[in-house]
């Protein structure tokens, strides 16, 4: 007969056991369980359809078309291509005289291979940061997964989309040139489809993509030109097109592709159905870019079957100057841009004295740069000393009316100081900060001294320091972003930690 107090030591060791049978299973389902799970692989889904499915007879095709361009210019300083994307038959030519361009022998960390969605519509991008590798017949690509994800969490106009990719074959095709080009060492790419005709969405992408946009990346932006119209109307249509590209000119590009729309081609069904990568690409240049036309050709000079249907294809190749990376706001200016704007603040101030025209707004017109809409401070100083400095990020006015009105409203309008006087301008020297869009950050740790302007804002009170001021004074971040709290924004030396908080760089000259 047992006791409670045997009872009580049964249950103890019938525990006991339980736990210790439960450790071992658990130990022996751990020994069984893969340490890496398997690669996520995306198949070649195209393989057989738009290129050769047999690896002997898709890499002679290729090596086949990449010799046919042996005289094309290999290029050190290449920041970009646009290269188009049908089966290898049509447009592999036109690809392979772009891949000719690259030089295997430069050690690039990333691809980014951006192309345009088929089969689904986004309203932003699509990475995939689900794949490890990409499969051709020649081999598998590896993923920069790592890279993938960081676009995600940058912001939400990036996530993955299995649909936009699955089927998609206008990145699948240039990956076996790749590998030949490269010789089966390519570096890992970041695979990226672009589906939104919303103008801000694709400032939103570029913006992200920005940072990567450097001499450590190649960007290969994938593209082909119309669609179905006649020979001799794609030919006119895809001139037009490609003349627009290289201007380098978004507001141009954007506006022929209209144009050629509007003009009633027949079976005209788009002028590049990679619009929307190469929008996002053209945000990213400068005046430190060149972009190079390398060849063009429409399916009627490979096919001579139907030539009222054909499509057209374009390469180009987009290089940098030696050092020179993306401009904060994809813009630069020239000397003589700044020179202008200088006269024309100066000009501004002596017409509120004699009442004078200022005669070189009518020059100002005529660049295009200074007609699109930005910020800007003027600040005026006298023997050195600040004498008064205005500004306004002014994202709806066409800068050299903003430095206009910032000259004069500096010379008359600051309340730290008298109004200028006409005998004191000669004394004047003016300086001119033109500011980039503004960026929003949830850090310090995103905020870089000597390089950003901070700008607070919290409910109706707000204040900004300039990058420059941190030249001035030695300040800490942290006591850069409490001095403008506390003396701009009058929130307070910690007000700024529940504040919203942006980031801005400036030209100044």
């Amino acid at each position: 007969m047992s006791t409670p107090g045997s009872k009580i030591l049964i249950l103890l060791l019938t525990s006991v056991g339980l736990i210790c049978t439960a450790y071992l299973i658990s130990k022996r389902m751990k020994t069984h369980t893969p340490l890496h799970p398997a690669p996520v692989i995306r198949p070649a889904a195209q393989a057989g359809r738009f290129y050769e499915s047999d690896p002997t007879l898709l890499s002679q095709d290729i090596d086949s078309l990449l010799a046919h361009h042996t005289q094309t210019a290999v290029e050190d300083h290449l920041a970009a291509l646009i290269v188009p994307h049908a089966g290898h038959y049509f447009s592999g030519n036109v690809a392979a005289c772009a891949y000719m361009s690259i030089n295997p022998k430069k050690s690039y960390k990333r691809i980014f291979l951006i192309g345009p969605s088929h089969y689904e519509w986004l309203n932003g991008a699509s990475v995939n940061s689900e794949a490890d590798f990409y499969a051709t017949p020649l081999g598998r690509v590896p993923v920069d997964h790592e890279t993938a994800c960081q676009l995600e969490e940058a912001d939400s106009v990036f996530r993955y989309r299995a649909q936009a990719h699955d089927r998609e074959h206008c990145l699948e095709v240039q990956l076996p040139f790749l590998q030949r080009r490269w010789g089966g060492k390519m570096p890992p790419i970041v695979p990226i489809i672009i589906s939104t005709n919303n103008y801000m969405q694709l400032q939103h992408i570029a913006e992200v993509l920005r940072p990567y946009f450097n001499d450590d990346n190649l960007f290969i932006i994938s593209s082909d030109f119309s669609h179905y119209p006649s020979y001799k109307d794609a030919y006119e249509v895809d001139a037009l097109t490609g003349k627009a590209i290289m201007s380098g000119d978004v507001a141009q590009l954007i506006a022929t592709l209209e144009s050629n729309d509007k003009k009633g081609i027949s079976n005209l069904e788009t002028s590049a159905c990679g619009e929307f990568p190469i929008i996002t690409l053209m945000l990213l240049l400068n005046k430190s870019y060149e972009i190079k036309h390398l060849l063009y050709q429409n399916s009627g000079d490979i096919d001579h079957h139907d030539p009222q249907r054909v499509v057209g294809y374009h390469a180009f190749a987009i290089t940098r100057q030696a050092g020179a990376q993306a401009s904060p706001t994809g813009f630069t200016l020239t000397e003589e841009e700044k020179g202008l704007l200088k006269q024309l603040a100066r000009e501004s101030i002596l017409s509120a004295f004699d009442s004078t025209v200022v005669t070189c707004a009518a020059q100002c017109r005529q660049h295009p740069t200074l007609l699109q809409p930005c910020g800007a401070f003027v600040t005026l100083t006298k023997r050195g000393q600040l004498r008064g400095c205005i500004g306004h990020f002014g994202e709806d006015t066409p800068l050299y009316e903003m430095v206009s009105e910032m000259a004069k409203s500096a010379a008359f309008e600051d309340p730290r100081f008298p109004e200028l006087r006409r005998d004191e301008l000669d004394k004047i020297g003016i300086e001119i900060s033109v500011l980039t869009p503004r960026k929003r950050i949830h850090s310090l740790d995103e905020f870089e001294l000597h390089r950003h302007g901070i700008y607070i804002r919290k409910g109706y009170r707000s204040g900004t320091f300039l990058p420059q001021v941190a030249d001035e004074v030695n300040w800490t971040k942290e006591e850069f972003v409490g001095h403008c709290s506390r003396d701009k924004a009058g929130l307070g030396w910690d007000g700024w930690k529940d504040a919203e908080l942006f980031v801005y760089e400036a030209i100044v000259f």
